[in-house]
């Protein structure tokens, strides 16, 4: 919760379980969505008195969700963006020559990553699911879209600009629906929402959920809201958050960039019918790699210690991670290829892996953002990175980020950025935020992290790395 100051008053936070019914498959139980997200607005609000002005809503963006109209029950789990199930189908339609088509319209890839083949799995796959949406009875959202149609009690089936640009159903310079990709994928187009503004109104509250009736103002994909919270909204500004997975958004203003490096295009906001356009690279293991450490090899058993560890590492040693979990994302969108360690000697241990899964963050960042300044010359070569995100609070990760990439690296005094772009939205939207030029004004820098690596120990430690994503795709 944030107050008429824009400053955070109140946070609660749930775990909630992921599913991993097969390998590469990911998921999630939509009641938990629902119940971990009312029960964490009940404790927010518990720890203040004031009457809520507006809900701003920000989500995972791919995350797909398909529910009955009437019940509001959904017929499978949500198939979270990590997911590769539809591995094989994407594959089909790259040999069947759609791929172009589809990034044509959409600026996205032809990849499991996007929620289209995720909902067209839900419907040839689950008993039933086909006929009911052919019959109006299902409706598809991302978890934005389930949220709003449960908190408003069904009355409002809609999404954001920046949702409906991730489904890879929407064309990001019409503006609305391609009905040729949805009869590509068979979709019924009755399924999808309504697209509106991220600043717009998208109903109100039952009375029942949180007390009281309050409207739902704000509406922008987690990555974007990010974008917005970080207040990068000049052409040539560069966020990146760092979560399970890592991305990087550079603004490039009303045009829509096309990428020769397999970055994705994407709508950075929407406000007042306008879109403003990204390039966007995605990372999909970042902080995920950490949880491994603690989950998987069960070697740390906070996340905490991993700057401990890396301090004390051999730095003799090279040893490298690449996490490719579940495939790599930008620039190389290899859905097949899985993780792996070089460089490993007798005496690597803990210390070694804690620091290699720190430093694997910060090579694919310079992935990142080699190929936006390859895509978009107003890149720049020495543009300040914006971070945000739980691991940008690691000072040693940051650290090692601005040594990898060569540039400054500034974290806020608001590490919450996700949050505070969605509250900004509504806050906006109600009248009691300021807009877009003065909130930038009011942005504050926490710290910033300067390079400090000599360049022949960088260009060495980046060229292992580039040998070990080689290898690692040619197994």
């Amino acid at each position: 919760m944030f107050d008429s100051a824009m400053q955070p008053v109140a946070v609660a936070q749930q775990e909630f379980p992921q599913h991993f019914p097969a390998s590469g498959w990911v998921e999630h139980d939509p009641s938990d969505l629902w119940q971990t997200t009312l029960a964490t607005c009940r404790e927010a609000m518990e720890q203040v008195s004031n009457k809520i002005t507006a809900i701003g809503i920000t989500n995972q963006r791919e995350t797909t969700v398909v529910w009955d109209r009437t019940t509001g029950e959904p017929v499978h789990n949500a198939i979270v963006w990590q997911d590769r199930r539809t591995a094989d189908y994407c594959k089909s339609l790259r040999e069947a020559g759609h791929a172009e088509m589809i990034t044509e319209r959409t600026g996205l890839l032809a990849d499991p990553y996007f929620s289209g083949t995720k909902l067209r799995w839900i419907l040839e796959n689950v008993d039933g699911a086909r006929v009911r949406a052919e019959a109006g009875e299902l409706l598809f959202g991302t978890v934005d879209s389930f949220l709003i149609w449960k908190l408003t009690g069904g009355q409002v089936h809609a999404t954001d600009a920046t949702n409906a640009a991730r489904t890879l159903l929407y064309d990001i310079r019409k503006g609305r629906w391609s009905s040729a990709i949805c009869d590509l994928l068979d979709i019924p187009m009755q399924m999808l929402p309504e697209v509106r503004d991220c600043a717009a109104d998208f109903g109100r509250t039952q009375p029942d959920w949180l007390g009281q009736e309050i409207p739902i103002l704000g509406v922008a994909g987690d990555q974007q809201a990010a974008t917005i919270g970080q207040a990068c909204f000049s052409p040539g500004m560069m966020k990146s958050t760092y979560g399970t997975g890592c991305f990087a958004l550079l603004n490039t203003g009303d045009t829509p960039v096309v990428s020769s490096n397999r970055l994705l295009t994407t709508i950075a906001y929407q406000l007042d019918g306008k879109p403003t356009y990204a390039l966007e690279g995605s990372i999909f293991v970042a902080g995920a790699v950490v949880q491994w450490l603690r989950d998987g090899l069960k070697i740390i058993a906070d996340a905490g210690e991993t700057k401990a560890l890396a301090e004390a590492s051999d730095t003799a040693q090279n040893v490298v991670i690449v996490p490719a979990f579940t495939g790599l994302g930008a620039p190389y969108w290899d859905a097949d290829c899985r993780g792996a360690v070089f460089g490993l000697t007798r005496n690597s241990g803990p210390e070694e892996f804690a620091r290699a899964a720190l430093e694997s963050v910060g090579y694919q960042t310079r992935d990142l953002l080699e190929a936006m300044r390859d895509d978009w010359s107003d890149a720049g070569g020495q543009a300040v990175l914006r971070v945000d995100g739980g691991m940008s609070a690691s000072d040693w990760t940051m650290q090692f980020l601005a040594d990898i990439i060569d540039a400054p690296v500034d974290r806020p005094k608001v590490l919450e950025t996700t949050a505070l772009g969605a509250a900004w939205l509504a806050g906006m939207q109600a009248g009691i935020y300021p807009g877009p030029k003065e909130f930038a004004q009011g942005w504050a820098r926490d710290r910033r992290f300067s390079p400090n690596m000599e360049s022949a120990a960088r260009d060495s430690k980046y060229a292992t790395w580039k040998r070990a994503v080689a290898a690692t795709m040619a197994v």
